[in-house]
């Protein structure tokens, strides 16, 4: 009896030992293999659960984002709008171009080119105008297929009170918000608690998490409180229908001499120091090739991208104070700031901070606000 229970604990033993080695063959081979998981749910739940920063949102979206101005013989009104395409196209509001007769636009760069209206909304305050010198430019992402709700964050942008690409930001306090105003009728209408005043008008609302367009920033109450912005969802196909059927051949764009009489002392020197201002914040954010096209023809020849990138990369931390700018000969503006930074040191884990008084001198070419020159020299502040 013995032995007929010795032959199946045997087998058993035997099974059990062939088991165990067939593991660690398994074990062998999984941890020498490379394991790659290609699950696209996946890959998406990622991408959404990262935060883009909010200071690269907007450094980006400003390249996008003009500042409009509609003339006539009596008044100018002051807007806002953002390149949507590759055609140059730029959305903005009804009521900033209807009754204009010249319009041009500022670049966040300080370039200034004039426009022409390709569609308005008749009882909708949309517009799309165009700039063909901005064909192939960086345009902004808009989402299409997805409603914002309340309490998303949002970021307007827009030129307030001829300040240009001025930022608020706020979330969605309301949807669906219905009213009339001048003639124009807002349906459905998100209401946000980001400030839109005067100059905000036709500028993009952002969502804070993708950095898409989710509107366009139209009115404001009178106290500052409450914005309101048209979903671009509901008008992106009759935007994009006006861009498609739009031929360059047949728009009327004002002449550059129109616009070069609209300027003043005050305004030549406002452009300028918007220019140096935007030059520091793309060093700022590393936006290195941004930064190099605001130099004039004289500076980019004396040096040439990679070394003008180099005499900078080191640098952060920019911060600049004292800000004083005057008109000098030939319609040239010279602005003296002083600028402290953090430059790395070759040792990784040392910076230093340094402070330069720096005099840049702006000034037309082709048209153009452009950074003819900029002299530095140490300050008593150096460290």
């Amino acid at each position: 009896m013995h032995r007929k229970q010795l032959g199946p604990i045997i087998v058993s033993v035997l099974l059990i030992a062939g088991g165990v080695f067939i593991l660690l063959l398994m074990h062998n081979k999984w941890q020498s293999d490379s394991i790659t998981v290609n699950n696209p749910a996946i890959s998406k739940m990622d991408t959404a659960t990262q935060k883009l920063d909010l200071k690269s949102i907007i450094h980006t979206a400003e390249k996008s984002v003009v500042q409009i101005e509609g003339q006539n013989e009596q008044t100018t009104v002051t807007g806002s709008g953002f390149l949507y395409n590759e055609k140059g196209d730029i959305v903005t509001n009804a009521h900033v171009v209807n009754d204009a007769d010249v319009i041009y636009v500022r670049t966040a760069n300080g370039r200034i080119y004039p426009a022409a209206v390709i569609g308005t909304g008749e009882q909708t305050d949309i517009a799309v105008i165009r700039v063909p010198q901005l064909e192939g430019q960086q345009s902004l992402d808009v989402e299409t297929k997805k409603k914002a709700e309340t309490g998303d964050e949002v970021i307007a942008l827009g030129s307030p009170h001829g300040f240009q690409n001025t930022v608020t930001l706020g979330i969605i306090s309301g949807t669906e918000r219905n009213f009339d105003v001048d003639g124009y009728q807002y349906k459905n209408a998100y209401q946000i608690s980001a400030q839109i005043t005067d100059g905000n008008s036709g500028g993009p609302l952002l969502n804070r998490e993708t950095g898409k367009v989710i509107g366009i920033n139209a009115v404001g109450t009178n106290d500052g409180t409450l914005g309101f912005s048209i979903p671009i969802d509901d008008v992106y196909k009759e935007l994009s229908a006006w861009s498609k059927k739009a031929k360059n051949k047949d728009l009327v764009f004002g002449k550059t001499d129109d616009i070069g009489n609209t300027a003043n002392t005050e305004q030549l020197i406002d452009d300028a120091e918007y220019v140096v201002d935007y030059f520091l914040e793309s060093i700022t954010m590393r936006d290195y090739v941004g930064a190099y096209t605001l130099l004039g023809s004289k500076m980019q020849a004396g040096a040439s991208y990679p070394d003008f990138r180099e005499r900078f990369i080191h640098y952060t931390k920019l911060e600049y104070a004292d800000l004083s700018s005057d008109v000098i000969q030939n319609g040239k503006v010279q602005s003296t700031l002083s600028i402290t930074a953090q430059r790395n040191m070759p040792d990784k884990d040392k910076t230093k901070e340094e402070t330069f008084t720096y005099v840049f001198t702006i000034g037309h070419e082709n048209d153009q606000l452009k950074i003819l020159k900029i002299n530095k020299s140490p300050s008593e502040q150096e460290k």
